[in-house]
């Protein structure tokens, strides 16, 4: 798919915006210490972001591939609904959330950075990679961030959805 500006023609219909978490709300490492105690670097910056979301009427939520206390801790310290240990299955949760929360794709922002987030990316209707994102992620998204996952990546997305509704600069 080529890659367009979004604009807010794209962007005023999403009323939830659907992120992966490694890769994205991260910077794709993980440090680990002598007792498999896992760490990652998130930024600070996607917090407010996220709030702006939440004031516009928003959703925001994580689906991640693994189960992992970090993804939760991080989550619940934003306020964000998450949804862990999906394996291969992360469409299908997708869909199902949607059937659940009465939402159709056409009103769905996806962010993502792997090949696991690639039938999420094709069956929404703003498809978004990271800058850092792999390959075959790239290839089905509609638009890159110019920040890297982990580094501002999450909180660009939240802006360019405040500057849809409310204009450049809000």
């Amino acid at each position: 798919m080529p890659i367009t500006p979004l604009t807010a023609e794209h962007l005023r219909p999403v009323t939830l915006v659907v992120f992966d978490f490694d890769g994205v709300f991260t910077d794709n490492r993980v440090l680990v210490d002598q007792d498999g105690k896992e760490a990652v670097f998130c930024s600070r910056a996607d917090g407010l972001g996220l709030q702006a979301l939440r004031r516009l009427g928003v959703g925001s939520l994580v689906l991640s591939t693994e189960t992992n206390p970090v993804v939760s801790a991080r989550a619940a310290k934003l306020g964000i609904g998450c949804v862990q240990g999906l394996g291969d299955t992360k469409w299908a949760t997708l869909r199902q959330t949607l059937i659940d929360r009465g939402l159709e794709a056409a009103r769905v922002a996806y962010v993502g950075n792997d090949i696991n987030d690639v039938d999420c990316l094709r069956h929404v209707a703003v498809s978004i990679c990271v800058a850092d994102a792999y390959p075959a992620a790239l290839d089905v998204a509609r638009y890159v961030t110019q920040r890297s996952g982990g580094l501002g990546a999450v909180r660009e997305v939240c802006d360019l959805m405040v500057e849809s509704r409310e204009g450049p600069g809000a």
